[in-house]
């Protein structure tokens, strides 16, 4: 027999969501961080910068020369390991910010929440507040639903697909690749790469948006092995707002606050403020859910209300689990701390690193096939494959030796001093070749030993020492 829908517990169709406007210091704030965060998004490729040498550009990711650019700091490809400490560091952040205070990465921080409050305005200001896109939506189509809704997702998709070319122009000179993009010259990578961030933008934020939220995102799954009852939550008090009979609506016998406790009936005048403005629609005097993202919304809601009423604010609020029970919250604590001290440490590696970033650097590859040559005379020669990388925007010299093998004998061919452009990569071959040792050849050895690189003035620089090891053959080998 077919499955009805309503017996797939699996299935739920979609209820469509309409948030209400609201005002409010946490709607303030959330106003605030979306602002900054589009102005540093949307405006940072247009950054110039000017630099000895490089892009002029102040934030850029040049794959074509395996450069990251931003501001002062130059990141080369042997530099990637800053981007996992990075990632780290972020993670820890975030575990650290949800231990304290619960989702608000989710609720203010994060891109899909950035986008959706956006598209959510955009829609208002076209289609009207909540009863009237309610109304819209049921009205039949016609002429008014048609251009408004309409014009609704022209704007959604002139908004994503800024979202998509700002993206793309972060990998090229703005400017001209702006140019490039609008006149059918710019590579396919730029092309295919706003159309996808266009599209996705355009689905996450102004079709799914709570969907993503709920079903997608896998942070709101675990984010309860980062909660405890210190964790400060979006929460409704029960005792205050049910009193000992429950909620009621206002009425002339029950408006006055007084009159309110004497009956036993609660602050929560069931308006549904708080349920109209939540971005995922669930209703927090239903207790802490998987849906909720912490933005505090329906703070602000009940707060309006409460001033109205000229009662205390507070019956939605901040608060931990143990406070709510009457206890005292104890923001300092093991896994705070733990994740407070981790944090430290590794923003200050990261930085001191970075601070420590050497000008040159040099990698040193030993030839495998063959291993060791042994010449007409007798010696035993190796080859290595040596590559430098200036990381300085000015030109530099280099003359290279050999240490630890006595007698050896350093042959770049052609090259007599090795001269390297501002941020220029250099590879050579290098041959190292010393006289036939008797003793050595009973067994076949590798004998450890060192490239040094010196400036043109005699300078040695100790990040251009590299060890290495020189192979000999047994005796019969050769």
């Amino acid at each position: 027999m077919a499955e009805t829908p309503e017996q797939d517990v699996n299935y739920q169709a979609r209820i469509p969501i309409y948030p209400r406007s609201v005002k409010g210091r946490f709607r303030n704030i959330k106003w605030g961080i979306l602002a900054l965060a589009y102005g540093v998004y949307f405006l940072l490729p247009w950054l110039r910068w000017t630099r000895v040498v490089g892009p002029d550009q102040a934030v850029l990711f040049d794959l074509d020369h395996r450069r990251f650019y931003l501001f002062n700091l130059i990141v080369h490809p042997q530099d990637i390991f800053w981007l996992a400490g990075f990632l780290v560091i972020a993670a820890v952040l975030l575990f650290f910010v949800t231990g304290l205070a619960g989702r608000v990465f989710c609720g203010y921080f994060c891109f899909q929440t950035l986008w959706t409050d956006v598209y959510v305005l955009i829609e208002r200001l076209v289609q009207g507040e909540r009863p009237a896109r309610i109304r819209l939506d049921k009205a039949p189509w016609g002429g008014e639903k048609i251009a408004k809704k309409g014009a609704t997702h022209l704007l959604w998709l002139l908004v994503a697909f800024a979202t998509g070319l700002t993206f793309t122009l972060y990998w090229g000179n703005a400017p001209e690749l702006t140019l490039a993009f609008f006149t059918g010259a710019a590579p396919f990578p730029a092309y295919a790469t706003t159309l996808f961030l266009t599209a996705t933008t355009y689905v996450m934020a102004g079709l799914a948006r709570e969907q993503v939220c709920t079903y997608m995102c896998p942070y709101a799954r675990f984010q309860s092995a980062m909660f405890d009852k210190d964790t400060m939550i979006v929460a409704y008090d029960t005792a205050r707002g049910e009193g000992t009979q429950g909620r009621a609506k206002l009425s002339k016998a029950l408006k006055a606050q007084e009159a309110r406790q004497e009956q036993g009936v609660g602050d929560c005048i069931d308006c549904g403020y708080c349920v109209q403005v939540c971005p995922t629609g669930i209703d927090i005097r239903n207790g802490l859910q998987i849906q909720c993202i912490t933005c505090a919304l329906c703070i602000d809601a009940c707060d309006t209300i409460m001033d109205s009423m000229k009662w205390p604010r507070g019956l939605i609020r901040y608060e931990s689990e143990r406070s709510l029970e009457g206890g005292k919250t104890h923001f300092f604590r093991f896994k705070t701390i733990g994740y407070a001290v981790v944090l430290t440490v590794m923003t200050g590696m990261l930085i001191w690193n970075i601070s420590k970033q050497q000008g040159m650097d040099m990698a040193v590859r030993q030839v495998r096939q063959p291993l060791f040559v042994v010449l007409s005379d007798g010696s035993i020669q190796n080859s290595y494959d040596l590559k430098f990388n200036n990381k300085t925007a000015l030109p530099v010299t280099l003359h290279i030796s050999v240490r630890g093998l006595p007698g050896a004998q350093l042959s770049l061919g052609q090259v007599r001093e090795l001269k390297l452009a501002p941020e220029e990569s250099v590879r050579v071959r290098a041959h190292v070749r010393v006289p036939r040792d008797e003793e050595a050849l009973e067994h076949k050895v590798q004998i450890p030993f060192t490239f040094a690189v010196h400036t043109t003035d005699g300078e040695t620089l100790p990040q251009l020492e590299e060890e290495a090891f020189f192979s000999m053959p047994r005796r019969g080998d050769d």
